[in-house]
């Protein structure tokens, strides 16, 4: 989930996608003032009058856009995974920095804000403004240092072309108005700031501790499973078959669950997570022991959320996904390494339900 939210946050106020070349170049001026966001202290409400103004000057250019294309699913220049997940690296460090309950919010905001979506993929006017202001408030909860490493990370991988591409994609009038509501909309967010606060558990110790030592077993029986899988191949990358609107619907699913993860042990994923890819050799394989962490966080945050929310996600995604994906996955590793992490998996997710 951190992830997620923080490169949709990311995405939505640095991205440059959009930006004409002529105001591309004066973007060094900008970017502290779109870096530097603040997040409004609860009884405030400039920060939601300013999103609602946003909201209203980018609305032509949003209803322009192919929400239902497959396009952004294509990476944005050359397929590099060893510098890709450096930007995601990037991006998992930041939102481990985010203030936990304006985080709970912020997907919590982009839920509605699917719920709302018509045929075309757009949501509300009205979910937009949300959206934005709960992103500028938790952007706002960050290190401004961590949000330039996420902005100048993926800018360092996307081909100079896409945003000239994108911006033929839309009328371009609209597209710079949107821009400028959006510059205008991180001074007042910027005036707002607030302190990330530091998020409790909701697990007891002794839960979590068995949750750990299941970790340890799980991560034992799949590591060889995890050396048979080529960490570099393009093919994670390529869409997984059904389409845009029932895909969205999995994601909103995985966004009301991450809602209800434990929020240390959230922290905790991200932070493992980290540790991972800056362990990784040079075929994309983190070490057993940065798995087994992996693992164990994981499982401490899965264990805050309700069964149902949790089958919620899979069902969604297992009815979006084209059947012949896990076969053809499953052809590309040794078939015994795949059933005993498979075997493994299932004993670790007993024990994760227990500490419900």
């Amino acid at each position: 989930m951190f992830v997620a939210v923080t490169l949709l946050g990311t995405r939505y106020f640095l991205q440059p996608t959009f930006v004409p070349p002529a105001v591309q170049r004066s973007t060094p001026a900008v970017i502290p003032a779109v870096t530097m966001l603040g997040a409004a202290p609860a009884f405030a409400d400039d920060i939601g009058g300013a999103a609602s103004k946003l909201a209203n000057a980018a609305w032509p250019f949003m209803k322009e856009v192919d929400w239902n294309s497959g396009l952004y699913l294509t990476p944005p220049g050359k397929f590099d995974p060893l510098n890709a997940i450096k930007a995601v690296d990037k991006a998992i460090e930041m939102g481990a920095a985010m203030d936990p309950e304006l985080l709970r919010k912020a997907v919590l905001a982009h839920h509605n804000g699917v719920q709302a979506i018509d045929k075309s993929g757009l949501t509300s006017q009205a979910a937009f403004g949300d959206i934005a202001a709960s992103l500028g408030r938790l952007i706002a909860s960050v290190p401004e240092s961590k949000t330039m490493d996420v902005y100048n990370a993926f800018s360092g991988i996307v081909d100079s072309s896409v945003p000239q591409y994108l911006m033929s994609k839309v009328k371009e009038a609209d597209a710079k108005a949107a821009y400028e509501a959006l510059l205008e909309f991180t001074k007042v967010v910027k005036a707002n700031p607030t302190t990330a606060a530091e998020p409790q558990a909701t697990l007891s110790s002794a839960s979590a501790d068995k949750i750990g030592e299941a970790a340890g077993k799980l991560s034992n029986a799949a590591y060889p499973f995890l050396k048979d899988i080529d960490w570099l191949s393009d093919l994670y990358v390529k869409p997984l078959g059904g389409d845009a609107q029932k895909v969205m619907k999995g994601v909103d699913k995985a966004l009301v669950m991450g809602a209800a993860l434990d929020p240390k042990y959230l922290k905790e994923a991200a932070q493992a997570h980290h540790k991972a890819i800056s362990d990784i050799d040079a075929k994309g394989l983190t070490t057993q022991a940065d798995f087994q962490a992996i693992n164990a966080a994981l499982g401490k945050a899965i264990a805050a959320v309700p069964t149902s929310k949790v089958m919620d996600v899979y069902n969604t995604f297992a009815g979006a996904i084209n059947p012949t994906v896990p076969n053809k996955l499953f052809s590309t590793v040794n078939p015994n390494d795949a059933q005993a992490a498979y075997d493994a998996f299932l004993q670790f997710k007993d024990v994760v339900k227990a500490a419900r």
